[in-house]
């Protein structure tokens, strides 16, 4: 690791320590915040100034999905690496819209919230930078949002909850999944009663990254994510899986989750991997003999009420993609992988009667947008949306659909998975990062009430955009 590489690193932790204990917001003025930021609707914004930092993998797709939502103008653009920012500005300029300012080096995030007015931060960085960009953010007067996880420890995860609570500053883990046209459905669905009382989900984030982790010299930056594999042995990724499910069981809004017990497989395939690739490059040969992440964690998690969920993560084993998506009710059931189900007793439902459950209960989101979101693309249509859906809702004045606490409770399954498997698979509290009020939080509004207002710009082409006029 290059010695400015490491300094970054040094410089992230202190910032995430130390954050907290500026003038403005000292320890016990955190400590004391009570603020519920639940269903809490900040003031109206008309048009959402934007910085987005952090151009590899999802910062560029972050910024062309941004680029077509109305009442919105990327101000900053920010990364590390000034080539990663000049492409990033070539994504508005393409489009017709104006330059961003530009920002890189390792401290330009700094730079960026010392010197811009912001309404929002959009964060797209290696996830150790997620809690105290988030943090340092919010200080600064924007509101955030930010890439999974939303914290690496449970210390995080409570200062991103108490600088959110004392700024009265959104910060919206970016868990796109729950946008994802099966999950709303099933939400909607859940909502109207047609699973019963649901009393078991599961959720997976099951997805072959075996190549991608070690062949990434150009991708993730210093093989962040492969170090990330080594530093950790838990559940990494949970929350894919867990975000849907949790909306499903009001998690958050009626109910909590109390306690888990993670297991996990020995490493049988990154270990080898890592010998293999060393014997061809010596580029690899300090993650030889290594100890590395096993191959399949699973986490069983109770509630309040008494309800249990099942997450599973599996970033290694050669097998198809799963996030499971199943809901297990007192009146019906529903599974999203291998094939999407519905079910009422012993037999899916025939593909005509799926059909009308579609065409009945799809959120008014979806029908809204859902095939522009599909045009604009990020898996499938659901990252627009999710994105769509923010800036609509910061425009019109409206609570956030995932506000701060569930960032925390679904990233915190990170380190509590990590420390059940140090245990043997002991049980660990999850804490309630609602304070008990979890209790008379009501779900957050899926229909489109006081908003839908937010157009979305038409694509050009390269040939139009050079006729736009840049304002």
């Amino acid at each position: 690791m290059s010695s400015n590489r490491r300094d970054f690193l040094k410089k992230a932790s202190f910032l995430s320590a130390a954050a907290i204990t500026l003038p403005a917001l000292n320890n016990e003025a955190l400590a004391a915040s009570s603020f519920n930021m639940w269903g809490y609707a900040a003031p109206k914004i008309d048009k959402v100034r934007i910085a987005v930092i952090g151009l590899g993998m999802r910062g560029p797709g972050a910024v062309d999905r941004l680029s077509y939502i109305e009442g919105t103008e990327i101000v900053a653009l920010c990364d590390r690496h000034a080539d990663r920012v000049d492409k990033a500005q070539k994504i508005l300029t393409g489009k017709g819209l104006k330059e961003a300012k530009s920002y890189s080096g390792d401290n330009g995030w700094e730079k960026l919230l010392r010197e811009e007015e912001l309404d929002l931060v959009y964060i797209c960085t290696p996830w150790a930078f997620h809690a105290p960009m988030s943090i340092a953010a919010m200080k600064a007067g924007a509101h955030v949002a930010c890439e999974v996880p939303i914290g690496l420890t449970v210390k995080e995860c409570w200062e991103v909850v108490k600088v959110s609570e004392a700024t009265k500053k959104h910060c919206m883990m970016l868990e796109n999944c729950c946008y994802d046209f099966f999950e709303m459905l099933t939400l909607n669905m859940t909502r109207q009663g047609m699973f019963g009382e649901l009393v078991h989900a599961e959720g997976a984030y099951i997805h072959d990254l075996l190549d991608l982790n070690f062949n990434s010299k150009k991708g993730y930056d210093n093989m962040w994510r492969l170090r990330e594999n080594i530093k950790m042995n838990g559940n990494l990724y949970p929350t894919h899986g867990l975000g849907p499910i949790a909306q499903c069981l009001n998690i958050n809004s009626g109910d909590r989750m109390t306690h888990l017990v993670a297991m996990q497989t020995a490493d049988f395939m990154m270990g080898e991997t890592a010998r293999e690739m060393a014997a061809k490059d010596s580029f690899y040969q300090e993650f030889v003999g290594k100890k590395y992440r096993g191959n399949m964690d699973t986490t069983l998690i109770k509630t309040e009420k008494g309800k249990t969920m099942m997450l599973q993560h599996d970033v290694t084993s050669p097998r198809p993609y799963s996030r499971l998506h199943l809901l297990s009710g007192t009146k019906g059931f529903a599974q999203k992988y291998p094939k999407e189900g519905i079910a009422f007793g012993h037999s899916f439902v025939k593909e005509e009667e799926l059909k009308g459950l579609y065409e009945k209960y799809t959120p008014q989101l979806i029908k809204f947008i859902g095939e522009q979101a599909k045009q604009v693309g990020g898996h499938g249509g659901m990252d627009f949306m999710m994105d769509w859906r923010l800036i609509d809702c910061l425009r019109n004045g409206l609570p956030i659909d995932q506000p701060v606490y569930e960032g925390a409770s679904w990233s915190v399954v990170v380190p509590l998975s990590c420390e059940s498997v140090a245990k043997n698979s002991r049980t660990v509290a999850i804490p309630d990062f609602t304070k008990g009020n979890w209790k008379t939080n009501k779900p957050h509004d899926i229909t489109l009430n006081g908003g839908g207002s937010t157009g979305i710009r038409p694509k050009v082409s390269k040939d139009q955009s050079k006729q736009l006029k840049i304002d």
